[in-house]
């Protein structure tokens, strides 16, 4: 249900759990529990199981991404140097690797026009700071209310 906004909190350096369609809501409370997680969810039941158990939960009202960025930020400190460092996809930190060891892995363009890359050992996933990289950063700027000057 918060697929996007579980991305983007990745993006943002945050350790984020998302669980799979087959996990049942016990097993998150569980995992929320065990792990001392924040359960961030639209789904009252859960929330209202969530504080029944005396675990953190956050209830979202609203669709839109944004906002439900902005809300899941207020309590939340990001710091540049978390942005950017754990995989999109599983949310293993992500590992500086040489230009050099990527060459076959990503696009000849992609490799002629980067300096910096990053793996995940997890995934197998490569990244870098492509075009939507300025993108990514405006949006996180305004969303942390930092200065983009």
């Amino acid at each position: 249900m918060l697929g996007s906004l579980a991305t983007w909190l990745r993006i943002l350096g945050m350790d984020t759990f998302y669980p799979d369609a087959k996990m049942t809501d016990e097993e998150l409370l569980q995992i929320a529990k065990e792990e001392n997680r924040l359960v961030i969810s639209r789904d009252k039941e859960l929330i209202a199981r969530g504080k029944k158990r005396k675990i953190p939960v956050l209830e979202l009202r609203t669709t839109s991404l944004d906002e439900q960025l902005a809300i899941a930020l207020a309590s939340q400190t990001i710091e540049a140097s978390q942005i950017l460092t754990r995989c999109t996809l599983c949310n293993t930190l992500l590992l500086s690797i040489e230009k050099d060891e990527v060459k076959d892995q990503v696009p000849a363009k992609v490799f002629e026009s980067q300096k910096k890359f990053w793996y995940c050992p997890h995934c197998h996933k490569y990244y870098w700071m492509g075009t939507h990289y300025e993108n990514m950063m405006q949006k996180i700027n305004k969303l942390t209310q930092k200065d983009t000057t």
